[in-house]
């Protein structure tokens, strides 16, 4: 029997309500794998999804690949220096054109060598012209519609879908003198199989309640009774983001409590005394300190198992510190505490969502965020959920 009621859907209501009376979500959609694949058809079909950032593509010909909901995607620079998404899948026998990263003229199919320019359109087919109303310009990889919003590539498999760009106007001010677009990232890595829900992670990175208590000591300098929510919720938005406030200016996820790296040079002092925490789902987390940002790139794997890319971005000056690579070791040093501490906390989340004594609880003040993101994961399953 099909877990995709009326009564589930009806549930929800009382997980959108402000956070004094909202309860927490239905276990069951953390676990299920017949509600991820309702997710992948309401959520991932639709949104926009970040596939990477656009410095790992610098020159014309760069190219990399990612599986996106499923589908192998080549993500290019083309020689016009636009960048470019296309499918990986060869228009012949469906062989996925290339693997992995490079820097290419073309795209030749392995297996019967179909020949694809940076752009997509087909230009070569061996022994094809005897092929009855073959025409070339009718066989080219289809292309993914793409936008790059401070530096993040995103893709959307839906023509349809609105510009991403206007609909995270709340949090741009926050990064206004981050210039992320411009800002160094000294390569990423990649965490398989995660044993939880992409929901338990989304809601776990921008959780202020647990900060100095599960994180108690090693983040005492940013408590989660600074945790603030000061731009009012907007149903058309996709970003949910909070302000986590500082005891001292300038602090650092490290056990020195500081900034190691150089502070970006254009920060406000308000700005030095915060870090922020945001949202952009279904696929993308980032956060700002005033030496750095960072981000995790979630992809879903099973209900119960994702991967996660994380990487850091800093200011282009600070990459000239003589020091930058032992600075850059210890700042991860201390972020990878934190790493295991939430690791530790979100699998026994994962597991406890499978217990017949899962609760629907309530919500701290500190989470408010919780809620806001159950506004915007409403809002799509009620569009798409199956009629009768």
């Amino acid at each position: 029997m099909s877990i995709l009621t009326d009564e589930l859907l009806a549930s929800f209501e009382s997980s959108i309500d402000t956070f004094e009376n909202s309860d927490t979500l239905p276990a069951e959609i953390y676990t299920s794998e017949e509600f991820l694949d309702f997710e992948r058809r309401a959520l991932f079909d639709h949104e926009w999804l970040c596939v990477g950032l656009a410095s790992e593509i610098p020159r014309p010909g760069d190219w990399f690949t990612k599986t996106v909901n499923g589908e192998p995607v080549i993500v290019v620079r083309g020689k016009d220096g636009e960048v470019r998404a296309l499918s990986a899948v060869c228009q012949h026998r469906a062989m996925q054109v290339c693997e992995g990263a490079g820097n290419d003229t073309k795209f030749t199919c392995p297996y019967h060598h179909w020949s694809y320019g940076l752009d997509g359109h087909l230009l070569g087919a061996p022994a094809m012209e005897r092929t009855r109303d073959f025409d070339k310009s009718d066989w080219g990889l289809p292309r993914l519609r793409l936008e790059i919003w401070n530096g993040f590539v995103f893709v959307n498999f839906d023509e349809e879908a609105e510009q991403l760009a206007p609909t995270l106007s709340r949090y741009a001010p926050y990064l206004e003198h981050y210039d992320l677009e411009n800002s160094i990232c000294p390569g990423t890595f990649t965490l398989e199989g995660l044993p939880w829900n992409w929901k338990v992670m989304f809601e776990n990175f921008n959780d202020g309640y647990h900060a100095n208590r599960l994180h108690k000591y090693v983040q005492d300098f940013c408590p989660s009774d600074k945790s603030a929510f000061p731009v009012p919720w907007d149903d058309a938005s996709n970003v949910i983001f909070r302000e986590a406030g500082y005891v001292h200016i300038d602090a650092g996820f490290n056990p020195t409590h500081k900034a190691l790296l150089p502070v970006y040079p254009q920060l406000t002092e308000e700005e030095r005394w915060r870090s922020t925490f945001a949202l952009i789902p279904p696929t993308l987390c980032v956060g700002t300190a005033p030496d750095q940002a960072f981000f995790f790139i979630v992809r879903p794997i099973t209900a119960g198992t994702i991967d996660i890319e994380v990487g850091y971005l800093f200011h282009p000056t600070a990459v000239d510190h003589p020091l930058f690579d032992q600075l850059l070791e210890a700042s991860d040093a201390g972020v990878q505490v934190f790493i295991r501490q939430d690791q530790d906390a979100t699998t026994k989340v994962q597991a406890g969502l499978s217990s017949r004594f899962a609760p629907r609880g309530r919500y701290s003040w500190q989470e408010e965020s919780h809620v806001q993101f159950n506004r915007w994961l409403f809002g799509r399953y009620s569009r798409w959920w199956p009629k009768g």
